[in-house]
């Protein structure tokens, strides 16, 4: 079709979502080892196709047909089930058998690859289908992140009896996984569960309580927090939690004794069930030390923290894409729209945030892969990176996505594509796995226990130090990182929490502007370097919203760059 006949509503739908991301490459080529690389990129490329087409329309099917409870069978016996739309079955075969998405870090032997292979190839797989789909990926993450708290701290015999089924790629024969924390008088506040637990003289135990908001209710394994009652020995407070393994079936293949109570009617995510669970006596087994139960949740939450990270960065990327297409493909004026100045400044906007995002996502899952190997400091590294990734991209992502409907137009808010779902998911990451606060306050916990800055802060020098860049750029990095960590030093101190978001967001933008500036001079695209400048010029330094915006000409800004920087 001619240009002057050329349809004026731009679509991208049937784009390989990998193939058209030319930073992604970039940026694996920096993360991943070459022969795993080449290894994995027809199955990048093979999801990033899904992902772009028909992923994306199972996405908006199981989004307008959300799942249902029904309470018996046809013949009345009271068996509940969560009946889930066709579509929705579908992706999760894809992403749970055919990807191996939560299994694939448990695995010796995922998508042809002989041996262990490290977190990022996981996540970059998450990355790209959460672009069309966000709801199924929270109980991905669940059934990843639980396997691996199992194995973690679980008995030898729990782990034999249940991580076959937990790591299976068999569709019919995987399990899924769940974890049942939040009740309505303890969401953050783990001290005040009220959910009970009773020791059988088989070892195993009887819960009883209410769990308010449970995803993927009908899981086949739920980890629940519950404490001991008096007549087990239990104690009051954060010491009387432990961490219980809750099957959806017993051995004799009947169900648990728990029942879920509603689905609830959600904003977004909605392909994915939530419910209300009640536990009546249901049987559980003790996992790790009782009475550590917080100690050991919290290693599961943390690692859905991560993922709540990378799943906002995916939809970033999803807004971004959207926008940068609909602005080189839509004409006004006798121009397309990336030929306007405002629009160029538009599109600079949402695209840093995303940038930082999937930086960070490469940054926290090295950590994550070096704490696992017992790397000294690596573990001190990831416990401060993964609260900031979840803190920063989660809020970043409910903005970019909005201003990225805004691009599209009036288009952008009508059902038929993808930007109110992208908009109504975004929302999820700040809430879920613990509120914005409660993640900062996590940043503040982090120096506090584990001295996570002065580690943060080696690691970002070892960057600098490893990036030729102009002496000025990498002296005003170094000063605003200096600046940030005596801010989160002072939010560490005695009355100083107030401070945790603003210092959480300084270390964030700190780090992420540094890492992006190795990333550029490493190999990365040109873009990188002027993307880690803008960070560092738009997200950091003091301005004067009354002047206009110049970059300082020392930083030495890649050739033909604009110097111009969002508002």
């Amino acid at each position: 079709m001619s240009a002057e006949h050329a349809h004026p509503i731009p679509d991208r739908h049937g784009q390989n979502l990998f193939t058209t991301d030319a930073e992604l490459h970039a940026l694996l080529a920096l993360y991943l080892p070459d022969d795993l690389r080449r290894h994995m990129q027809p199955h990048f490329e093979r999801l990033g196709g899904l992902a772009g087409g028909l992923l994306d329309e199972l996405a908006g099917t199981a989004d307008r047909n959300p799942p249902v409870l029904k309470q018996r069978t046809r013949t009345g016996l009271d068996e509940q089930k969560v009946v889930k739309h066709p579509a929705y079955v579908e992706m999760e075969r894809l992403a749970l058998a055919e990807f191996g998405l939560a299994a694939i870090s448990h695995r010796d032997d995922t998508l042809g690859w002989k041996g262990r292979m490290p977190p990022l190839v996981k996540y970059v797989l998450t990355y790209l289908f959460v672009q069309a789909e966000f709801g199924l990926c929270c109980p991905v993450s669940m059934t990843d992140s639980l396997t691996r708290t199992l194995k973690k701290f679980g008995s030898p015999e729990l782990v034999a009896k249940y991580l076959p089924r937990l790591s299976s790629l068999d569709f019919d024969e995987l399990a899924q996984g769940a974890m049942f924390m939040t009740e309505q008088a303890a969401g953050s506040d783990i001290a005040a569960t009220a959910t009970l637990a009773h020791r059988e003289s088989d070892g195993s135990w009887r819960l009883t309580g209410d769990k308010w908001f449970c995803s993927n209710p009908d899981a086949d394994f739920a980890m629940v927090l519950a404490r001991a009652d008096a007549e087990s020995g239990g104690a009051a407070g954060m010491k009387g939690v432990s961490l219980f393994l809750l099957p959806r079936r017993l051995d004799d293949g009947s169900l648990n004794s728990y029942r879920i109570i509603r689905l609830k009617d959600k904003l977004g995510t909605r392909s994915m069930a939530s419910g209300e669970i009640r536990l009546e006596g249901a049987t559980a087994w003790l996992v790790g030390e009782e009475g550590r139960g917080f100690v050991q949740m919290a290693d599961m939450v943390n690692n859905s923290r991560l993922s709540n990270g990378v799943r906002a960065a995916g939809l970033m990327r999803r807004a971004v894409a959207e926008a940068e297409f609909i602005a080189s493909e839509r004409r006004a004026f006798g121009r397309t729209l990336e030929q306007m100045p405002l629009m160029q400044r538009q599109l600079d906007k949402l695209r840093l945030p995303a940038e930082q995002a999937r930086t960070m996502v490469c940054q926290t899952a090295q950590a994550l892969a070096r704490s696992d190997a017992g790397e000294p400091d690596a573990y001190a590294l990831l416990r401060i990176l993964t609260p900031l990734i979840k803190f920063r991209a989660c809020r970043d992502a409910r903005k970019v996505t909005g201003d990225a409907m805004e691009v599209r137009g009036g288009c952008g808010y009508i059902e038929e594509w993808s930007d109110a779902r992208l908009v109504r998911d975004a929302h999820l990451g700040s809430i879920w796995e613990g509120t914005s606060n409660i993640v900062a306050l996590d940043v503040i916990r982090a120096v506090k226990r584990e001295g996570s800055l002065p580690v943060l802060r080696a690691h970002c020098e070892k960057l600098l130090a490893d990036a030729a860049l102009a002496p000025a750029f990498a002296k005003a990095l170094r000063d605003a990182l200096d600046h940030a960590a005596a801010l989160t030093g002072t939010a560490a101190r005695e009355g100083g929490d107030v401070l945790a978001r603003q210092a959480a967001s300084a270390l964030y933008h700190c780090a992420s502007a540094i890492a992006m500036a190795w990333e550029a001079a490493r190999g990365g695209s040109a873009a990188r370097l002027r993307w880690a400048q803008l960070v560092l010029l738009h997200r950091v330094l003091p301005r004067d919203p009354l002047s206009p915006d110049a970059m300082p000409a020392d930083w030495n800004a890649a050739a033909g760059a604009p110097t111009a920087v969002p508002a």
